[in-house]
């Protein structure tokens, strides 16, 4: 069955144990491989009837919808890292080279790549934690964000991630003299 569902026998067991889930978007080849139907599947009972086609399209509609979410967040992985990667190398050019000590501009732009790399460093522990989506969720009804065309609402973030990053920066400066 791994090989089938192309995963590894420890997932497999896991599931059979009950100590994880499928992913929803696997969900559909396990019907497929057991001739089950998904209510089968998650209910743990088998019924005589193959599955039918209005459910498989129904779980075939839900395993797409998983699948363009976990790539929608793997992107937006993508781009904060690298963002976070290029602040991470600007800021030790500018850092090793001392070039931020002589000029206020060089040294507001390693301020903001500093910032901007522990900003990033936030932002991935959000998306791998999930919080940052239940975070984006409760902050649009709060603040009514939705309402907001979506470059006000990015820049709303920005400064909202922005400041807590400095308030983590400047935290350990403040209260420990670090």
């Amino acid at each position: 069955m791994a090989d089938a569902l192309n995963v590894s026998g420890r997932t497999v067991s896991r599931w059979e144990t009950g100590s994880n889930m499928p992913d929803i978007s696997i969900l559909v080849d396990i019907a497929d491989y057991y001739e089950m139907s998904i209510p089968e599947i998650i209910n743990g009972e088998r019924k005589s009837e193959i599955m039918n086609e209005e459910e498989r399209e129904i779980a075939k509609t839900m395993s797409d919808y998983a699948t363009t979410e976990k790539e929608n967040i793997f992107k937006e992985m993508r781009v904060q890292s690298i963002m976070g990667l290029c602040a991470l190398v600007l800021y030790l050019i500018l850092h090793e080279t001392g070039t931020y000590m002589y000029n206020d501009v060089p040294g507001k732009l390693t301020d903001y790549c500093e910032t901007l790399v522990f900003v990033t460093v936030i932002l991935m522990a959000a998306f791998t934690t999930g919080s940052l989506r239940k975070l984006r969720s409760k902050s649009r009804k709060v603040f009514m964000l939705e309402n907001f065309p979506k470059p006000i609402r990015l820049i709303a973030i920005a400064v909202v991630a922005f400041g807590g990053a400095a308030i983590i920066k400047l935290a350990p400066v403040h209260f420990f003299g670090l």
